[in-house]
């Protein structure tokens, strides 16, 4: 007999990555050859490397996970679905470093590897995690040639209106970062966007090996085996970025974690973090990270936006604010088009012209494996449950290693 198991309701390879929010799953006995009966019982487990993720089982879209599941599974073919989930605390950092099985008495008939792949403090990855990520990154940008030109175009004057000042700053910025990051893992599923927590200390984010070090002109030099030596934005090579503060210390000035989740238990008042420490860390520098037309050309720009998203979710979290339909949530006052919650989004939507800017880089939302939402053209009201708390196929596939699923 043999058991396929089927992650995120698929049998592509690019789909066996999980997060704590549950994923649907699937298991069938593709073939039956020496099982007589109809129906098999069959145990689901998870053996994992030490150090490595782990995950959570239930049979059920609902209830409390366990180390492992009884499921009855007809040998007809017939698929049974049951649901996994990241055990919180536990991320996985290695592709593929936790083995699902299926067995029938001691016997393994199906087996499958995952990972547990969230969004990390940058300050904390790995080696391996870290140089994933830059070479996915150069990859990207490809010496100015390649997709990240667009995410470039995306994020310039002519379309701050879109982004910023207005109450669609944080969802427009989960639409960005999570556009970047399936592009990412289209070229190494293996990585996720890690964040930079600006109100800390992040000494290993700024070396040679990662995000290099600022000379004395603003320039940034790496390390020979780096690839983001080779970064070209705009026609020009390399990266220009000037700290204003020791990069062994954290800025100065900036709202700590807990005074920017402080801000209020309503969105109108959350969203002011826009200034600080949003802002704020932007301008810690000087260069390009530190102004909106010429932010977009340093890799850094993402690290620190996914720190505001980790912000934001960690807000939703604390005070249960993933529901469009709860006022708490958002902000209900009409605003400039695009930041209103029926509003598609720009640049996703094609939508040019009249209070959207003369082009439209990019295309539609890069699609998942993993998950459905938010389609091609997102609207802003879908980025709010990024987990799917309210709905399961709202979610995104993005979790943080510090904000847990309900």
């Amino acid at each position: 007999m043999v058991v396929e198991l089927q992650i995120n309701n698929s049998t592509n390879p690019r789909a066996r990555y999980v997060s704590w929010a549950p994923s649907p799953c699937r298991v069938r006995v593709s073939n039956p050859e020496g099982v007589p009966a109809q129906v098999v019982n069959l145990r689901l487990n998870s053996v994992t490397v030490a150090g490595g993720g782990r995950i959570g089982f239930r049979a059920n879209p609902a209830g409390s996970f366990s180390n492992s599941i009884m499921v009855q599974v007809p040998t007809n073919g017939t698929s049974v679905p049951f649901f996994i989930a990241g055990q919180f605390g536990f991320p996985s950092p290695a592709d593929g470093d936790v083995r699902i099985e299926a067995t029938r008495g001691n016997t393994v008939v199906g087996s499958v590897t995952v990972m547990v792949r969230v969004r990390r403090n940058a300050n904390t990855l790995t080696a391996g995690e870290r140089d994933r990520l830059v070479a996915a990154f150069a990859q990207l940008n490809n010496q100015g040639m390649g997709r990240f030109a667009d995410f470039r175009d995306m994020h310039t004057a002519v379309s701050s209106s879109q982004a910023h000042g207005a109450k669609g700053f944080l969802p427009w910025h989960r639409a960005y970062l999570l556009d970047l990051e399936r592009e990412l893992q289209n070229i190494d599923p293996s990585v996720s966007l890690p964040y930079w927590r600006f109100d800390q200390p992040a000494p290993n984010i700024f070396t040679p090996a990662f995000l290099g070090v600022s000379n004395s002109n603003g320039t940034v030099s790496f390390s020979a085996t780096n690839p983001l030596q080779f970064w070209v934005t705009d026609g020009v090579q390399g990266i220009n970025r000037r700290p204003f503060f020791s990069t062994a210390s954290a800025p100065s000035g900036l709202r700590t974690e807990a005074q920017t989740i402080a801000l209020g238990n309503a969105y109108p008042a959350f969203r002011t973090l826009e200034g600080n420490p949003h802002g704020s860390a932007h301008t810690s520098f000087g260069g390009s990270i530190s102004s909106v037309p010429t932010a977009a050309r340093d890799p850094l720009f993402f690290l620190l936006h996914c720190n505001v998203d980790r912000l934001w979710a960690k807000w939703q979290r604390q005070n249960g604010r993933f529901n469009p339909a709860v006022a708490a949530s958002y902000d209900n006052a009409q605003a400039p088009v695009g930041h209103n919650l029926p509003d598609s989004m720009w640049p996703w939507n094609g939508i040019t012209g009249g209070t959207r800017p003369p082009t439209a880089p990019g295309g539609a939302m890069a699609a998942s494996v993993c998950v459905s939402a938010p389609g091609g053209q997102p609207l802003v009201q879908q980025t709010l449950d990024y987990q799917g708390t309210i709905s399961a196929p709202s979610r995104l596939g993005f979790d943080y290693d510090d904000v847990a699923f309900a």
